[in-house]
C-alpha cells in the first residue's frame, strides 16, 4: 500500500466509540502536547520533513508533506516506519529530520494565549504538563528559554514516549485517579493514545480540522484556541 492510501486511511478511520461525550467530572492536571498545541512549530516541521521525504522517496512535496501531517503525533523515525515500512533509509532520514528541524526552533514562541491560558490554569489549582514526543532535550530548552512554566515537562526518549509512559508517569507523582487527568492535543494519534490510555481529551485545531477530529470521535470536545480552556477546566 502507498504511503498516500496508508495516510488516507489513518485519518478517516470509523469513529472511535471510546469517547466520552462530556469531561469526566472537575480535573487537577492538563497535560499539552508541545509541538502544533503549545508551539507555532507544526508548519516548519511539516515543511522539512515533507522536502525530506520527497528528495529521498521521489514523492511530490505536497504529497509528502501531507503524509506527514497525517501521521503526526508520533516520533518522525516511527512516521517513517508507518510510512514505508522496513525500508532501510528510514533512520538516516530521521537523523537529518531531527537535525534539520532545530534551525531556528528555539526562537520560535507559544502561540498567543499560551502562556496566559496556564497562567489561569495554574492560578485555579491545576498542575500542568507537557506530554511531547520532541525529545527531552530539546523540550526542556525550549521550556527554560521561555517564561511559560510548567508542573511537568516531558519529553522523548527511549521507553518514554507521549502516551502511557508519559500519563502514568504524572498520574502516579500527583497521586490521581484517571478521571482527574486531561490532555489537549492536535492530532488524531493524540487523541488515540489518550483514549487507549483511559482519560479524557480535547482536540485543539490547526494541525487537523474539527471535522476531521469528529469524524474519528464524534463526541470529542474541539477547540480552536487555548483560551477556551479557561472556561472549560476552570
Amino acid at each position: 500500500m502507498s504511503g498516500l492510501l496508508l495516510s488516507t486511511r489513518f485519518v478517516l478511520e470509523g469513529p472511535c466509540t471510546e469517547m466520552p461525550r462530556t469531561l469526566r467530572g472537575s480535573k487537577d492536571v492538563c497535560a499539552f502536547d508541545f509541538d502544533g498545541t503549545l508551539v507555532d512549530s507544526m508548519g516548519a516541521f511539516a515543511d522539512i520533513a515533507g522536502a525530506l521525504i520527497a528528495r529521498e522517496r521521489g514523492l511530490e512535496t505536497g504529497r509528502a508533506r501531507q503524509m506527514y501531517l497525517d501521521t503526526s503525533g508520533l516520533p518522525f523515525f516511527q512516521q517513517l516506519d508507518l510510512l514505508f515500512p522496513g525500508d532501510p533509509r528510514n533512520a538516516a532520514l530521521a537523523d537529518r529530520f531531527e537535525r534539520d528541524k532545530l534551525a531556528g526552533y528555539f526562537t520560535r514562541e507559544y502561540f498567543p494565549d499560551a502562556g496566559s491560558t496556564i497562567t489561569a490554569l495554574g492560578a485555579a489549582g491545576l498542575k500542568v504538563a507537557v506530554c511531547s514526543n520532541n525529545t527531552q532535550e530539546n523540550v526542556s530548552r525550549f521550556v527554560a528559554q521561555h517564561s511559560v512554566r510548567f508542573d511537568h515537562v516531558l519529553g522523548f526518549r527511549e521507553g518514554f514516549s507521549k502516551g502511557a509512559e508519559h500519563f502514568e508517569h504524572i498520574r502516579r507523582r500527583e497521586g490521581l485517579s484517571l478521571e482527574q487527568m486531561v490532555f489537549v492535543g492536535d492530532s488524531i494519534r493524540d487523541g488515540e493514545k489518550t483514549l487507549a490510555y483511559g482519560i479524557d481529551f480535547i482536540a485543539r485545531t490547526g494541525t487537523f480540522t474539527a471535522e476531521q477530529f469528529r469524524g474519528r470521535f464524534p463526541d470529542v470536545l474541539v477547540i480552536d484556541a487555548l483560551a477556551e480552556l479557561v472556561d472549560i477546566l476552570v
